[in-house]
């Protein structure tokens, strides 16, 4: 696959910042929204952040490449979990460390990363038929 363009380079920003805007807000505000919202949003969207990431990280691979990255990733912090050294405990006491490592393992995690991926995968595919369809118009 070819580099993303630049305004592909933005999207994923973009997708970056309201995932973390959004999945923060679901546990914010978690409430005041329906259980299934409330209990699974946050993780979706954290995966979801981190396909746009790694999107934007790796430009030239194949969305499908992004996609298993951000899974393996994604099991391998949500396996951390299990582990409780000192210094992985002390990086989880940082709020920035905590959003990125989280603190206590769960399975439904899992699925919650899988539907980011998918998500992941589906939203870049329509961004990329989007750019290149704009693309072709000029």
């Amino acid at each position: 696959m070819r580099k993303i363009p630049s305004s592909g380079a933005l999207a994923a920003l973009l997708v970056m910042l309201l995932s973390v805007i959004l999945g923060i807000a679901s546990r914010r505000w978690g409430p005041y929204l329906p259980g299934f919202i409330a209990r699974y949003a946050g993780d979706t969207f954290w995966a979801l952040g981190f396909f746009a990431f790694f999107r934007l990280l790796f430009r030239q691979r194949s969305l499908a490449r992004v996609a298993a990255l951000t899974l393996i990733w994604s099991f391998i912090v949500e396996f951390s979990q299990l582990w409780h050294p000192k210094w992985l405990e002390a990086l989880r006491a940082y709020t920035a460390g905590g959003l990125i490592l989280g603190y206590g393992f769960r399975w439904s995690d899992l699925a919650c990363y899988a539907a980011g991926c998918v998500l992941g995968h589906s939203l870049f595919t329509f961004i990329h038929w989007r750019l290149s369809k704009n693309t072709n118009r000029s």
